[in-house]
């Protein structure tokens, strides 16, 4: 077996996705997805935001681009790759992601990266107002 070097990412595009096409005519949407994390630092927590650079090729970019817009919600399954490169005598490095599966998330439709309709999934909330064993105890959202 060999190694594994995959990303689940649910996160906020940081801007609109760009679709190019490469010499051989293949799509690529390339996009920025913004997550955040809640860390201790001394006495406090606070939110730290990482930010992910994503590349998804071929038919589904071609019919997410339109959707992958500033601000969406979306939730990215693919590969992680390393860049390494020189630039001004200093090593650079930066972690990319290749999109096997995207999400748009938030709305009533979810979207596959297929273009097609999912599933839709109930909400934690419908879940737990759906239950029948007594549970009386105010839920915050």
């Amino acid at each position: 077996m060999g190694d594994l070097s995959t990303a689940v990412l649910v996160g906020r595009l940081t801007r609109d996705a760009e679709l190019k096409y490469t010499a051989s005519g293949q799509a690529v949407s390339h996009f920025s997805v913004a997550t955040s994390s809640r860390v201790k630092k001394g006495d406090q927590w606070i939110d730290e935001a990482s930010f992910w650079d994503v590349d998804l090729w071929g038919k589904r970019a071609e019919s997410l681009n339109q959707y992958l817009t500033k601000g969406k919600l979306v939730a990215v399954q693919g590969d992680m790759r390393q860049d390494k490169w020189e630039q001004d005598g200093q090593n650079r490095m930066k972690v990319k992601i290749t999109a096997n599966d995207v999400q748009l998330l938030g709305s009533q439709q979810t979207t596959s990266s297929s273009g097609s309709p999912a599933t839709n999934t109930p909400s934690a909330k419908s879940a737990l107002a759906a239950r029948d064993d007594g549970y009386t105890d105010d839920i915050p959202w």
